[in-house]
Order: C-alpha cells, then structure tokens, then sequence
C-alpha cells in the first residue's frame, strides 16, 4: 500500500509541473510598456538619408530575376534541403517521415532539369514556397517544445501577388516550379504563377508603383482575387492598379482594379512619424507565422513589410537582413555594454537588433532600457526535470531585450539580451 501511494503521489507530481509547463502566463513586458506604437513616435521627428536612391535600389532587387535571368548558386546549394533526410523528421500527423517518404520528394524534385527552363513569371496568388514540391508538413519532435506547429520545416518563405519570379524548373510532376526571387529560392505551385514577355513586362514596369499600406483586405474584379498584406507592389496608370493574372496557356496579362484609397500609397511613403505610425500600428499585434505560414509574419518577414513602404529594401531571412545597412558587432560585450551601445548608436524604426534566428526592429529606450517592437513566438522556459519549454506570446509586440525575465520558469542561462550578435543601422552605409 505504500508502495502505491508513493506511485500515486509521484504521478500527481509529474501532472502538476506538465500542467505548470503548458501554461501560458501574460508577459510583464506587455503590461509595463505600451503595445500602441503611437507612443514611440511622439515627440521625434523622423527622416531618412537619400530615401530617394533606397527606393531605386528597392526596384533594382524587385525587377533583378527579370533584369538579370540567372541562377548562379550551384545544385547542391539549390538542393540543401535534402539534408532533412538524415534528420529524424516528423509528418503533419505526427508519424516519422519514412526514407521513402524522402526518396519520393527528392526524385519529384526532377534536380536533373536544375536550370533548364530560365522562364521569367510572375505570381498570380500569395503563395507558399515550399522546401520539396509537396504542401506536407515537416517537423522535428512535435512533442518537444519549439519543435510542433508552427515550426514546418517546408514552409521555406511566403510571396505575395505581383512578385517577378525565374522559373528554374519544374517539378516531375509538374504541379510545382522550383523558383528564384530577389533573395531565396523554393517550390511554388504551378497553378500560382503566370510566365511573362517582353511585352508583359515593358507593360508592367510603369515606373510608377504604388503599395499597401493596409494589412490583410480585399481586392475584386467582379470577383474575389486576393488577401492583400501590407507591402504589396502594384504598378500604376491613371489611377488604376494593375495585377497579373493568366490565361488558359498560363501567360500573364494585366488587370486593372480599384483600390480603397485609404488602403494604398504612392510608393516610396515618405519616411516620417505620421507613415510611421499608420505602418506600425497596421502590424502590431498580427499571430506570429513562421517562414509565412497561413499568411502571418515572422520576425524578418515583419522587418522586411515595415520597411518596404517605405522603400527600403531588405532581404527574407535574419541572417541576411545583418547585410543591408551597416553593422556592428556587439556579441562579446556583456549585458549591461550591449544595452549602452544600442541606446548611444541605434536609430529608433532605422535599426535592427540581431541575434541567431531572430532579427528585432529597435523603437527607443525608456530609462535606459532598449525597447523593439519583434513577431516572436515565445520565451524559453525550463519546465519539470529541466526540460525545455515554452511560454507562447505568439504575436507581434513591443517588449525589452529580456522579456519575460519574471517568469518563474524563464530560462535565465542563455538569455535573448545575451544572445544578442549585433545592430544593424540602415541609413547609414
């Protein structure tokens, strides 16, 4: 009987730290500093260095797959993610992805072709780009916190409507194309993508561009086209919009449509408080999506669509977001040096706060602390017998560089502050 009872009270042990560890606890960042934008931007007066010649750079990168037809990273490079098969990878069902399941992708991935088309298009849809040409979910352990959903390790970025795109080549199915953008490559589905001319594109490069400058509403042409995000290119003539959409054989022509005024501006938006808080306040708060998933930004995907009204280029992922502006190096100072260097020499909305696998965008301090305005899905936690876990946010905030600090659980040995590699300042070259 005693034996029992200690079996007993152990079980309802082990329930009580797993129910501890898969509560989610408001952060006392969200409470402390104000989640509205508008409060960062009162009292400065913003501006941007040659705002002009960023805006022509944007345009150079924009059009530079129809520009500049060329692939010139190698196959095995194209190809990295045939590196998941040596990986213990879970399915959207949670079964393990068998080496069959791997051998099937590889071989529809048709690398041989690697190159052979070089057909310039266009997307016609938001679109997914995918990893392997299939819309199957790839995670590590599921059960591990960090490792589930949303983490699909396919979902490689998200492209909205009216991207140019260079097809390389098609799947061997033919239901995917294997594309390059201004910044990655990936699979796209073929049904989401219109192949252009020179006609199509002397057409489309107007010269004039407008964007969104609303998040997630709807256009029409007697019918429903899309969900526009924030960030959308549309080019321009007489007051109408102009989208690519396709004919039976698959190539591009234009539409034009109408847009709520409210919803669109002339592109560059001039870089000041007033555009500043219409964009900013049109992000916060958005679910966190990882690589783009259901439509949602992630950490650089937020970066990139803040900016991008504003004409300001930047790549897809953190890692390369490090190479547009110029960067300094502060991943050996300590704590409390990194928080002085980022208060003495960040530019509150013109600098990036880095650290691996995450990019932030800095706002200011508040009595010398730094505060960034980031889409991040979590704290890390250490749980019951110091298994990792997680606190979910998984939204769009404005918190410290040491959010969630207070958290019983908060994994203090590795902090975001000390993780931190570097600042990025982008009007500065």
């Amino acid at each position: 009987m005693n034996k029992l009872f200690k079996a007993i009270f152990f079980l309802l042990i082990i329930l009580f730290f797993t129910a501890c560890s898969n509560k989610n606890i408001e952060i006392q960042d969200l409470k402390t500093y104000s989640q509205n934008p508008n409060e960062y931007l009162k009292n400065e007066s913003f501006t941007f260095k040659n705002q002009s010649s960023y805006n022509k750079r944007f345009y150079k990168n924009y059009f530079l797959v129809w520009d500049n037809p060329k692939i010139e990273i190698s196959k095995k490079d194209a190809s990295w993610g045939f590196l998941y098969k040596n990986k213990q990878i879970y399915l959207q069902n949670y079964s393990k992805a068998s080496k069959q399941w791997f051998n099937n992708q590889i071989q529809n991935s048709n690398f041989k072709e690697f190159k052979s088309k070089l057909q310039k298009a266009i997307t016609i849809k938001n679109s997914n780009i995918r990893v392997f040409p299939t819309k199957q979910m790839m995670f590590y352990n599921p059960y591990n916190a960090g490792q589930g959903f949303p983490f699909d390790y396919n979902q490689n970025s998200f492209i909205k409507i009216n991207t140019p795109i260079l097809v390389s080549h098609l799947s061997k199915d033919k239901a995917w194309a294997f594309i390059k953008t201004s910044s990655y490559f990936g699979w796209i589905d073929i049904r989401n993508i219109a192949f252009v001319d020179e006609y199509f594109i002397k057409k489309f490069k107007t010269n004039n561009y407008a964007v969104a400058i609303k998040d997630k509403f709807n256009i029409y042409k007697d019918h429903f086209i899309e969900n526009i995000q924030l960030g959308t290119i549309f080019p321009y003539k007489k007051n109408k919009f102009f989208i690519a959409v396709k004919d039976k054989n698959q190539k591009a022509f234009i539409k034009t449509i109408k847009i709520n005024k409210n919803y669109i501006s002339l592109k560059p938006l001039q870089f000041n408080s007033k555009n500043l808080r219409k964009i900013a306040q049109e992000l916060i708060k958005e679910q966190y999506g990882w690589g783009g998933i259901l439509g949602f930004r992630d950490c650089s995907s937020f970066t990139q669509d803040f900016f991008s009204s504003f004409g300001i280029y930047l790549d897809r992922n953190s890692k390369q977001q490090i190479k547009n502006g110029k960067y300094y190096k502060i991943k050996n100072f300590t704590s409390e040096n990194k928080k002085k260097f980022i208060i003495k020499h960040g530019k509150a909305f013109k600098s990036l706060i880095y650290l691996k696998g995450h990019i932030m965008l800095y706002i200011g301090n508040i009595k010398g602390e730094p505060l960034v305005m980031h889409n991040v899905w979590g704290v890390k936690t250490r749980v019951f017998l110091n298994k990792e876990g997680r606190n979910i946010i998984g939204k769009n905030i404005i918190s410290s560089l040491e959010f969630g600090k207070e958290l019983e659980t908060y994994e203090n040995m590795n902090t975001v502050l000390d993780k931190i590699e570097g600042i990025i300042i982008l009007d500065e070259r």
